[in-house]
């Protein structure tokens, strides 16, 4: 994690969103003292203790994991005019390209990679893309450091699966972590700001509780097959050590493998990637109580409540509408479309609706959303447009 923390409201707030980069820095060892040298006793009414195949096919099937994908990681170390920052990336073709953080590499002066034989080269940045906190950088190596990684299909994932995340934090490279994916189709803001303020957003966020902390952006979250289906992005947590720098606490985020391998490419042709627009505002999901249906007067108890729309963006040209009657609650206004499909496609909150638009559409595609409107159904046909 970089010294400064552009991304932190505040180091100290409750459950901040934190990027797991960290500010390069020595590693301290610590001692060991001897223990007495007195024998153990084992009480006669001591039981034996059984290990099960189960957890000896597990410990086989990590320890083959490791050893296979292990050559596909690379760390990083990043120079900036502020000192540097560490990270993970992965091996995306033949080519030398390597997929990592956007933030890890942001005002980058100098990069180097180090590979897991001992192997060390300078990288070179080929494509940044801010929405979805992902960069591209390509090294020359020789063919035999050269290892890219299998990526998976996250829409296949299921909460409860054994999840693996190997990365570089604070340093000690190669480290591996054991967690489940906690989650599914979780959104973040993402590292662009609006004109008028505010961030886009990052939707199908795959979040685990595999430990993962500052140094392990960027780096791969592998299913038990050894394919990446996500890419490290960042933690939650009210934690942080001595430095300051954030800690896990068993909430960490991943951006999917499907987003990435709609970006990755783009970025290695043009050097961005383009996001479909709507041009609108809309109530978090969070905030949809009973209380709130209510006021609004909603005839569905989920759905994307409109808040507004985008003077001349696709929402308004395609007849969106957003709210403006105020009601008994500050700040809330009434009178705005509800919609609960898209495609055809059940919209229940914003996540399914920005996340089927990344996974599936472009700018200049048409969709068609299905609204509430009071007491009637209406289909909505829109164009998308790309973001600002």
């Amino acid at each position: 994690m970089k010294k400064q923390f552009p991304l932190l409201v505040a180091i100290a707030a409750l459950l901040l969103a934190s990027l797991a980069c960290q500010a390069a820095q020595p590693i301290i060892g610590g001692g060991s003292s001897a223990l007495p040298s007195t024998p153990a006793v084992l009480a006669p009414t001591a039981a034996p203790i059984y290990v099960s195949s189960d957890n000896i096919g597990q410990q086989e099937t990590l320890t083959s994991l490791y050893e296979n994908v292990l050559p596909g990681i690379v760390a990083l170390q990043v120079t900036t005019a502020q000192g540097g920052s560490l990270g993970t990336g992965v091996m995306f073709d033949a080519e030398g390209h390597i997929v990592t953080n956007q933030h890890v590499i942001d005002g980058e002066q100098g990069i180097e990679v180090a590979f897991s034989s001992g192997y060390k080269a300078t990288a070179k940045l080929v494509g940044v893309d801010k929405d979805s906190d992902l960069a591209v950088i390509k090294v020359d190596a020789p063919a035999s450091e050269i290892h890219p990684l299998v990526f998976g299909n996250s829409k296949q994932l299921k909460v409860g699966q054994s999840v693996v995340a190997i990365g570089n934090p604070f340093g000690l490279n190669g480290s591996m972590t054991l967690g489940i994916i906690s989650a599914l189709g979780r959104t973040q803001d993402s590292n662009r700001q609006l004109a008028g303020g505010g961030n886009f957003s990052v939707a199908d966020m795959i979040q685990t509780d595999a430990a993962i902390n500052p140094g392990n952006s960027g780096g791969p979250l592998f299913n038990l097959e050894g394919q990446v289906i996500g890419i490290n992005r960042s933690i939650r947590t009210d934690a942080s050590n001595a430095t300051g720098e954030p800690v896990n606490s068993g909430i960490g985020f991943a951006i999917p493998a499907n987003l990435i391998q709609r970006v990755v490419p783009a970025l290695i042709k043009s050097g961005k990637f383009e996001y479909p627009y709507m041009g609108i505002t809309a109530l978090q999901s969070e905030m949809m109580s009973l209380k709130v249906i209510k006021e609004l007067g909603l005839k569905s108890m989920t759905g994307v409540y409109i808040t507004s729309v985008v003077a001349g963006g696709p929402a308004e040209k395609a007849g969106i509408i957003g709210a403006s009657t105020p009601t008994t609650v500050t700040g809330l206004e009434s009178g705005g479309d509800l919609v609960v499909a898209v495609d055809g496609n059940s919209v229940k909150v914003y996540d399914d609706l920005i996340g089927y638009l990344v996974d599936n559409k472009s700018p200049g595609d048409q969709i068609t959303l299905t609204v509430l409107r009071g007491d009637q159904r209406v289909d909505v046909t829109l164009t998308l447009d790309k973001r600002p």
